[in-house]
């Protein structure tokens, strides 16, 4: 005998469990940046330790990403009110806004390379600053998934205020990783 699960079943135990999950994975990240900040001040005590400024283009990034999240908002309420084109306009805003991050960071890393600060046992310091950053664009990437595939499912209009679940998942998500970029700058520039 075969059970067959209605639609609006899968949707009900889809909403459900997502969220929890997202919570689980955003918890498993957190012990991650965690242990890698807490190596960073351990590791920072170290007579070899190297002092230097951010490359400014890291400021640069942070005014993306907080914009990004300031037009997922904007995305999410527009999602709200059942307001379509401003829900499409703020997504695909968004989605542009996290492709330039990433941009950004690759150009904060060949800043880094002009300094003649790279990735190497015998730089710690600026290793741990590139394997900071290069954590977090991976989750950013992640991120960029999610925007991406949101921002295609809303142009094929499946959003409304009713069902936006994958809206709500890719802004938590999302600004998720802008709370942790602006960690990570502060912890960075303050535990030096």
């Amino acid at each position: 005998m075969v059970s067959s699960i209605s639609i609006e079943e899968q949707k009900k135990i889809k909403e459900r469990t997502a969220k929890p999950l997202l919570w689980v994975g955003m918890a498993g990240m957190t012990m991650i940046f965690a242990s890698l900040t807490s190596a960073y001040i351990v590791r920072q005590a170290d007579a070899d330790w190297l002092a230097f400024d951010l490359p400014s283009v890291f400021y640069i990034s942070t005014g993306i990403i907080i914009a990004s999240s300031i037009t997922l908002f904007f995305a999410d309420y527009f999602a709200k009110k059942d307001n379509q084109l401003g829900m499409k306009v703020g997504l695909l805003l968004t989605f542009l806004l996290s492709i330039a991050f990433v941009i950004s960071q690759f150009a904060a890393w060949g800043q880094l390379v002009s300094l003649g600060l790279h990735f190497t046992f015998s730089e710690i310091s600026a290793s741990f600053l590139y394997v900071l950053t290069f954590m977090h664009l991976m989750h950013v990437i992640g991120g960029n998934v999610s925007l991406f595939v949101t921002t295609i499912k809303a142009f094929k209009g499946k959003y409304t205020s009713k069902d936006k679940l994958g809206i709500e998942l890719a802004s938590w998500y999302w600004h998720y990783l802008t709370g942790i970029w602006l960690f990570l700058l502060f912890f960075i520039l303050y535990i030096q």
